[in-house]
């Protein structure tokens, strides 16, 4: 039986039989014991399924990955140690040095600066394009070793609404996958394997926790893509020697990508998330579908409030008519976007700051997109190892703020937004 996203989000995942716990314990152990060297042999050679090591899979962990699996409608998810652990794992699992990727230039800092900078010192060309280019210059973009695109369905901070559909045509054109990154919209407010993205990540600190307690990244494998067929990924269809030649595309046939992911990169790397982190994560995702309406609700009311005040400058949020992406996200995102807002106040940089200081309930802090109202100067902060050409290309103006509205009352949020803005 199909279930609604609102019951996946405390269903799923964790199926207590008769007398075990109803909520999902934390399993703290790094191992697991076995009768006989033969069971522990099988796990080793991917020939059973179980657990022996934490490094690979936990119970805790399993349970959350296959929640999170379920709400993206993938056929298996990887749990990370954070975002941006899980970005990587998501790329280098296809792209290897000499090969090329191309990527939204619109995407948040850490992610621009872990592919402008480690990524192509690990030999592997990024290639940035404008999220608003058009089918036909992307596809002279592509080459004979473009291995994946990369881009984020709604992106940090600029909020640009990425034409899924637009960017999968492209990669698909070129036999190559189309990864898309989640995080504000999430599983609630967007699925873009409907749309066409072949593999999904997700900053899992963000809304999916909720409450900025526990760091985390996942990488969800819609399954979709037929790593078997194209001879770009020899990966998949060639003996991996280090499993006594396994082949991943036969064995695990529609989840090749993330069983090769789990069993080859979280292997050697070991970026897995802690069985803690998994159940404070757990707890989040159950009240991920409440929270998502409220955080819209109150950024809506609030961006129309900014749209009208003289003080305000610019401000973008795509659920607002006036926005140039707006109808992309009415027709990725129809239930709403985020709970992120972004927008500039006249004066510029030394204003943007002094009204953030100005804010008695949003406090300036690196994080965004949890219970609490928050804001953030990212030229200053986040992107500020950007060259401003590059902070143009990313959509970051120097006097943008990044307000991510939480779940307070509304009539609080903007009274507090209202006294700030009178202090300019």
């Amino acid at each position: 039986m199909a279930y609604h996203k609102e019951t996946q989000c405390i269903q799923s995942g964790w199926t207590p039989k008769n007398g075990e716990p109803r909520v999902l314990p934390i399993y703290q152990s790094t191992t697991f014991a076995y009768d006989t060297a033969q069971e522990m042999g099988d796990l080793f050679d991917l020939k059973s399924e179980g657990f022996f090591y934490s490094r690979l899979a936990n119970p805790t962990v399993a349970a959350v990955e296959n929640k999170i699996s379920d709400l993206e409608g993938g056929v298996g998810a990887l749990l990370c140690s954070s975002g941006q652990s899980a970005t990587l794992l998501s790329i280098i699992n296809i792209a290897h040095s000499g090969d090329h990727v191309i990527c939204s230039s619109a995407v948040y800092g850490g992610t621009f600066n872990l592919l402008h900078k480690t990524l192509q010192e690990m030999g592997i060309e990024v290639e940035f394009v404008d999220p608003d280019i058009s089918l036909e210059e992307l596809h002279e973009v592509f080459r004979s070793n473009t291995r994946c695109v990369f881009s984020e369905t709604l992106t940090n901070p600029s909020l640009v609404v990425l034409d899924i559909e637009k960017f999968a045509e492209a990669a698909h054109a070129h036999d190559v996958p189309l990864i898309v990154d989640n995080t504000f919209p999430t599983p609630i407010n967007c699925n873009p394997f409907q749309f066409g993205a072949d593999i999904v990540t997700h900053s899992t600190t963000k809304y999916m926790d909720g409450h900025a307690c526990s760091l985390g990244g996942v990488v969800i494998d819609s399954g979709n893509f037929d790593w078997a067929t194209t001879r770009k990924y020899p990966e998949f269809t060639k003996p991996d020697e280090s499993y006594h030649g396994v082949i991943y595309a036969e064995s695990f046939g529609k989840a090749a990508y993330i069983v090769k992911a789990r069993t080859h990169l979280m292997r050697d790397v070991g970026a897995m998330m802690a069985p803690m982190n998994a159940f404070l994560l757990n707890l989040g995702l159950e009240t991920l579908a409440i929270r998502m309406e409220r955080h819209c609700s109150n950024a809506l009311a609030i961006a129309k409030f900014l749209e009208k005040h003289p003080k305000v400058s610019w401000i973008t949020y795509p659920d607002l008519e006036s926005s140039p992406y707006h109808a992309l996200a009415k027709k990725y995102m129809p239930h709403g976007s985020c709970g992120v807002i972004s927008f500039g106040v006249k004066g510029g940089r030394d204003a943007a700051c002094k009204f953030m200081e100005a804010m008695k309930i949003a406090r300036i802090v690196t994080h965004v997109a949890d219970v609490r109202t928050c804001c953030l100067h990212p030229a200053s902060t986040t992107h500020r190892q950007m060259s401003d050409e590059q902070l143009e290309a990313c959509g970051v103006k120097p006097d943008l703020i990044r307000f991510s509205t939480g779940i307070e009352h509304v009539d609080d949020l903007i009274a507090d937004i209202s006294q700030a803005l009178k202090q300019l």
